[in-house]
């Protein structure tokens, strides 16, 4: 047998080796492979605070994320990233002092979004959405239930 022609199968096989790899690595990822949003809880607080958060998918209502943090006092921590696609992403601040009372705000994640704040104070919890403009910079995001539109650059 030739050399060249042991050369060309091995080749050969060995690629089509790695064309089933990359397909199932395709469905793995449903298709394509997606970005990633990192999160800061930021505490403006006096003292400490347990705080869970939570991401479910926009179509399916299925949980994609759920981390549970105690935040001290001035304190900035990182948390895991969320997957940069469309979905409901809610930070839930426990009080102590009341028994059961807690505070939740909603935003929506999308594709675009660079980082994602949640601030802590002793009164409640904020979230900003940071997102990358054209130029590079980054702009705060418009909460999606605050009911005020985004300025587009027509309007200013």
């Amino acid at each position: 047998m030739n050399r060249r022609t042991v050369l060309r199968t091995a080749g050969v096989t060995a690629t089509a080796g790695l064309a089933g790899c990359v397909e199932s690595l395709q469905e793995h990822y449903q298709g394509s492979f997606q970005g990633l949003v990192p999160i800061e809880l930021h505490s403006e607080a006096e003292r400490h605070h347990d705080v869970a958060l939570e991401a479910f998918m926009l179509e399916e209502d299925r949980q994609t994320y759920d981390k549970s943090f105690t935040v001290r006092a001035g304190e900035t921590v990182s948390a895991p990233h969320l997957d940069a696609v469309e979905q409901r992403f809610r930070a839930t601040m426990f009080f102590e002092r009341e028994g059961d009372e807690q505070t939740t705000e909603e935003a929506t994640i999308t594709p675009n979004l660079d980082l994602v704040s949640v601030w802590l104070s002793d009164d409640g919890l904020r979230i900003e959405l940071n997102r990358g403009d054209e130029d590079g910079t980054t702009s705060p995001a418009a909460e999606p239930d605050s009911g005020e539109p985004e300025p587009n650059e027509t309007d200013a």
